[in-house]
């Protein structure tokens, strides 16, 4: 790891404050594509947390398709442009200033869980993360997660620069194995996504329900094994 990886993630909350310190925003104003691609799995008025929520674009999005939606980020610079976002667009979204580690994520309350590149959890805080996602979910609850594979490194067009922060298949379906695995893609597209996310990248995408308790017979998805390149 590069010296300047490492002292990005010794200090995250000091590393992203400065990095959306900038004029407009880093990722964009536009949601990103593959939760634009899934967000039909929640309907209008239920709750959804958006994960590391950066400067709003994605939390801003989802309010506007009339979901009731929380959404926090370490960084107060973030946070304050994302406040300043949804006012602007006229929607509501509860905001907060917190790390994985230090919210009160809350039990089964959840109808979904979006998680866009929150890659800069580390095995240890990233198997912290994975868990309280799905204790947050109602039964029934839905998370829609993407982020960059190993091949990302070879493309380094956004993402961490180490290779244990990054996703694979195998490692998702494990974490997520008390899941109903609904689509797994793991795949190469244009990312275009403000000045951090841009160019051909290496993606990989999941969508998985946390079963209730009708739920015990029900089969994966067809769309689970969509596992390509």
């Amino acid at each position: 790891m590069s010296t300047s990886a490492q002292s990005s993630f010794s200090d995250p909350a000091e590393t992203w404050n400065r990095r959306f310190e900038a004029d407009g925003y880093l990722f964009g104003t536009e949601p990103n594509a593959w939760l634009r691609e899934h967000a039909d799995v929640w309907r209008p008025g239920q709750r959804v947390l958006s994960v590391a929520d950066g400067e709003g674009r994605n939390s801003v999005w989802l309010a506007r398709r009339g979901l009731a939606v929380d959404a926090f980020d370490i960084a107060e610079v973030g946070v304050a442009k994302a406040r300043r976002m949804a006012a602007e667009q006229g929607v509501p979204v509860n905001f907060a200033v917190a790390d994985c580690d230090s919210l009160a994520w809350p039990e089964a309350v959840y109808d979904g869980v979006a998680a866009i590149f929150v890659q800069f959890a580390d095995p240890a805080m990233r198997e912290r993360l994975f868990a309280n996602i799905q204790r947050c979910l109602k039964p029934g609850g839905t998370l829609v997660l993407q982020g960059y594979t190993p091949k990302q490194l070879d493309y380094k067009t956004g993402g961490p620069p180490i290779a244990s922060h990054l996703y694979t298949p195998d490692l998702l379906r494990e974490a997520f194995a008390g899941m109903e695995l609904i689509e797994l893609r793991e795949y190469e597209a244009e990312v275009a996504e403000g000045s951090a996310h841009r160019g051909w990248s290496a993606l990989i995408g999941m969508v998985v329900r946390r079963p209730g308790p009708a739920d015990t017979a029900r089969q994966p998805s067809a769309n689970a094994d969509r596992d390509h390149t």
